[in-house]
C-alpha cells in the first residue's frame, strides 16, 4: 500500500498534468477555428477546379496528343505514395489512422507484384511507417518550421513529385491525408493525383454544359494539370491542419476528463489511508492509557 507521502506527490504530479492537457486543449481549440475555416474556404476552389480539369479531361479523352500528366506512362507498375501526417504528437490517432491507410495500400500493391515507393511529409509518418516500410522510402519533406501552410508549401511538394514523374520514377501517384469532418470525426482519405483522375460527377456536368476553349484543350491541360497537383496537395495540407487540431483537442479533453477522474480517485484513496493512520494512532493512545 502506497504511504500518504506517495499518494499526496501523486496527486500533485496528476495536477500537473492535467494543467498541461489543458492548456493544450484550448491551444488546440484557438488554433482549430482558423484551420478549419481555411479548409472549409478551400473546398469550393478545389472542387470547381478539378471540375473544370475534369470536363477538359473528358473533351481530349484518349487522344495521343494528350499531356502525360493525363495520359499517363502507359503503366502502372510503380507507385509513389505521399503520406503527409503532422510534425507533433499528441493528437490522438490522426496520426496513426493515415499511416495505417498508407500501409494498407502499400500491402496490397506488393502483393499484386507492384514496386512501392514512399514519399513522406511529416515527421509522424515517417517515423510510424519507418519499422515496416523504410526500405521503400525515397524521401522526406520536413515542414517543422510552418506555423501555418501556404499554397507555396503545397508547391515546393508538388515540385518535388513533379520532378520524379518527369525523371520516369514512377507510374501513379496518390496522397493520403485526413479529411476534416468535425471535432471527433477525420476520415483518411487517400486520392490519386497523377495521373488526374476526373471527379465524380463531371460527366454528368459535361453533358449539359458546353465550352468554348482558347487555346486547344491539351495546351490547357499542359499547363493546369500541374497546377491541379499543387491544388490537391494544397487542400490535403489544409485538411490535414484542421484534422490535426481536432484530434489534438479532442484527445487534450478525454485526457483532462481522465486526469480529473484519476485525481478523485487517487484524493479518495489518500482520505481513507490518512483515516487509517489517524485511527491506529487513537488506538495505541488509548490501549497505552488502558494500560496504565
Amino acid at each position: 500500500m502506497p504511504s500518504l507521502k506517495d499518494l499526496k506527490n501523486r496527486i500533485e504530479s496528476v495536477k500537473s498534468t492535467r494543467k498541461i492537457t489543458k492548456a493544450m486543449q484550448m491551444v488546440a481549440a484557438a488554433k482549430l477555428r482558423r484551420a478549419q475555416d481555411a479548409a472549409e474556404q478551400s473546398r469550393p476552389y478545389t472542387e470547381r477546379f478539378m471540375s473544370v480539369l475534369g470536363s477538359l479531361a473528358a473533351s481530349v479523352g484518349d487522344s495521343d496528343s494528350a499531356p502525360r500528366l493525363l495520359s499517363g506512362t502507359g503503366k502502372d507498375d510503380v507507385h509513389l505514395l505521399v503520406v503527409m501526417t503532422a510534425e507533433r504528437g499528441l493528437c490522438g490517432g490522426f496520426n496513426a489512422n493515415i499511416a495505417k491507410l498508407a500501409r494498407q495500400k502499400a500491402t496490397e500493391l506488393k502483393g499484386q507484384g507492384k514496386t512501392v515507393k514512399i514519399l513522406t511529409v511529416g515527421k509522424k509518418g515517417r517515423d510510424s511507417l519507418r519499422r515496416d516500410l523504410g526500405d521503400h522510402f525515397v524521401g522526406h519533406i520536413d515542414m517543422t518550421d510552418v506555423k501555418r501552410v501556404g499554397y507555396a508549401d503545397a508547391q515546393s511538394v508538388a515540385r518535388d513529385v513533379l520532378g520524379r514523374f518527369d525523371a520516369g520514377e514512377f507510374d501513379v501517384a496518390t496522397i493520403f491525408f485526413s479529411k476534416f469532418v468535425n471535432v471527433v470525426s477525420q476520415i483518411p482519405t487517400a486520392q490519386q493525383v497523377i495521373p488526374f483522375v476526373a471527379p465524380e460527377g463531371t460527366a454528368e456536368e459535361e453533358e449539359t454544359t458546353l465550352y468554348e476553349y482558347e487555346p486547344g484543350e491539351e495546351e490547357i491541360l499542359a499547363d493546369l494539370l500541374p497546377r491541379g497537383v499543387a491544388t490537391a496537395i494544397f487542400s490535403a495540407l489544409l485538411e490535414n491542419g484542421a484534422s490535426e487540431q481536432g484530434a489534438r483537442m479532442s484527445a487534450m479533453d478525454n485526457a483532462t476528463r481522465n486526469a480529473g477522474e484519476m485525481i478523485d480517485k487517487l484524493t479518495i484513496e489518500y482520505n481513507r489511508s490518512r483515516q487509517a493512520v489517524i485511527t491506529n494512532e487513537l488506538i495505541e493512545i488509548i490501549s497505552g492509557a488502558e494500560a496504565l
